[in-house]
This record gives structure tokens, sequence and C-alpha cells, in this order.
């Protein structure tokens, strides 16, 4: 690991205060679960000169009730999450994804927020330094994806350009079905973006000096219900390879109202609108299921080793909707 000075910040505007004045040099660390193996590994193409500590700030560790919904600070971790009977009772579908996430001791370490702004894990851009020397794909300066015509089993199917990795947060998914919003401050101010906009093609749209504050989520439907599911070749550990997500309402069988997510099918959670329409007004029978899952997917293009990912993908759907 290459040398670096260490600040600590003990309130966001000091946390703030210190990322103006690094402009660009500095990296935020609160649990590092995520952070430290990409210092370790070296996988930058600008090592950070900086690292703020924000561990300290308690303020935005915290899970809130108020008259909207919730507000939980970005330094939460997910085991607080998890134990939370507020989250429990209103808002299950969080814990439903935070389980899901890592191991038990990086639960315990891990943030929402940290989750949420956690580098892709795609394996060209994180090739080790002492292994050959750094990949430069797109992400890196470079004109070009290397899992395009190389191994892409399991990078995007949906709205991918010039980069085909995914995103990875299964934090992000879940927040954005329940249409949760960002408070985001840096050195300009603050400023309130929703979740379905965070991401971009390439990573998110945080400003070299800002950092995310407080996730806002509004109440769900009380008769609405939740469900996320999540593949993986291994249950513990492993990062999806594909999600999703569903917030549905349902009256005598019939179909009111559905919000559908997938998730590690594209750069970010991608919303399937065609299918949530066509599910509106209808009796959740098992064609009409199928036929919302394949809506789900009509966008897909996998790459040369990835179309795997589709059918998986309809299954999730299938089995969110019907809340299996």
């Amino acid at each position: 690991m290459k040398s670096f000075a260490h600040e600590n910040a003990r309130s966001v505007d000091e946390a703030i205060q210190l990322l103006v004045k690094y402009k660009g040099r500095a990296k935020l660390n609160a649990g590092g679960t995520d952070l430290l193996g990409v210092l370790k590994d070296r996988i930058l193409p600008d090592y950070p000169e900086v690292i703020i500590n924000i561990k300290p700030i308690a303020q935005l560790n915290t899970i809130e009730e108020n008259d909207d919904g919730i507000r939980i600070g970005a330094l939460t971790p997910l085991i607080n999450i998890l134990s939370s009977t507020l989250v429990e009772k209103t808002y299950s579908i969080l814990q439903e994804a935070a389980i899901t996430v890592a191991s038990p001791l990086i639960r315990n370490m891990a943030t929402i927020g940290g989750n949420l702004g956690q580098d892709t894990r795609c394996w060209y851009y994180r090739y080790p330094e002492e292994i050959g020397g750094m990949i430069k794909c797109f992400r890196k300066g470079g004109k070009t994806c290397p899992a395009v015509p190389g191994e892409n089993r399991y990078h995007a199917i949906m709205e991918a350009k010039k980069c085909f990795a995914v995103c990875p947060s299964d934090m992000a998914v879940v927040l954005t079905v329940l249409d949760a919003s960002l408070t985001i401050v840096g050195g300009g101010g603050t400023r309130n973006i929703p979740m379905k906009e965070f991401f971009t093609p390439i990573g998110n749209v945080l400003a070299p000096d800002e950092m995310i504050m407080m996730i806002n989520i509004p109440k769900p439907s009380p008769v609405a219900r939740q469900k996320f599911l999540k593949f993986t070749l291994r249950k513990p550990i492993d990062f999806a390879i594909v999600s999703a997500a569903c917030l549905i309402t349902v009256d005598k069988g019939v179909c009111k109202d559905a919000r559908i997510i997938l998730g590690a099918v594209a750069p970010k959670p991608i919303r399937a609108i065609e299918a949530e329409e066509f599910l509106r007004g209808k009796e959740l029978s098992e064609e009409i299921v199928a036929e919302a899952a394949r809506l789900a997917l009509v966008g897909a293009k996998p790459l040369s080793k990835n179309a795997y990912k589709v059918e998986i993908a309809k299954t999730l759907v299938k089995r969110v909707v019907k809340g299996l």
C-alpha cells in the first residue's frame, strides 16, 4: 500500500472543509470494507494523498422517523438496519437486502452510504497492479471496455455503452424501489437528488468535494407487499449476478400498482416500467406474471457470455411479483 496522510473529521462541516482543501486528492473512509482493498491493490489511476476518517461523525449514524417516512444517516452500519424494529415494521425490504450483503463481519462495519458509493467490482477495472500492471479500461481513461470482447459473464446486459460494469450495490436496488432520495452535502452546499438519479454510466454524481449525508425514504403504502431477491453462486459473501425488488399492491388478486427494479444488469438499478404498466389492473395469473417478466427484459442486449442473466432476471421478476 502506498503511503498517505490521515485526517479525522468530527463533523460534516469538517469533512467537507477537508475535501475542499485537498481538491480531489482525498478519499473518505467509514467502514473501509471496500476502500482498503482498493488501496492495497493499487487499482486507482490516481492514488489519494489523504484519507479522511468520517467514522466519528455521530449524527450520520442514525435511523429516525418523521412525518414523511424515515431518514437513515449515511454512516449507519448495515447491522443497525438489520436490528431496527422501525425498519422491520414498515421497510422490511431494506432488511431483506442488507442481510444478503457479504458476511456478518462485513455487515458490522459496512455503512449504507458506503454500500451506495462503493467502487465497481469489474475484474478488468480491479486488476491488481502487482500482477502485470493496470488495465487501462474506459473508466481509467482508455478508449474501450475489455469486457466486451473478453470475459463478460457478470457484466451488463442493459443500458451499457462504453463501460459494461454493473452497479454492485444491493441497497441501491431496494432504495430505488422505495423511491428514496439522497441528501448530499459539499463545498457548494446541500442538494437532494432521487436515488434513481444517483448513478451514472461510469460511477455516480458525487463531486470530489461531496458526500452522502442522509437517505430519505418515504412511507410505502401500508397495503403494498415488499420483496427483494438476489441470485448469487454462493449465498454468503458474493455480489449479485442478478437481483430484483418489487413494491406491489394487490387487491383480491388484481394488481393495483407496482414498482419493479432490476439490479446487477446495468450500470445502475433499472426500473421495469413496461412490466409495471402491463401488470396494473390485471389478475396475477401465471401467464400475466410471465409476460410482465418478459417485458422487464425486453431491452436486454447480452454480451457473448452473459445471456443467461436474462433468464435469471425473468425468474426473479416472477418471484418478487408473486411474493415468493
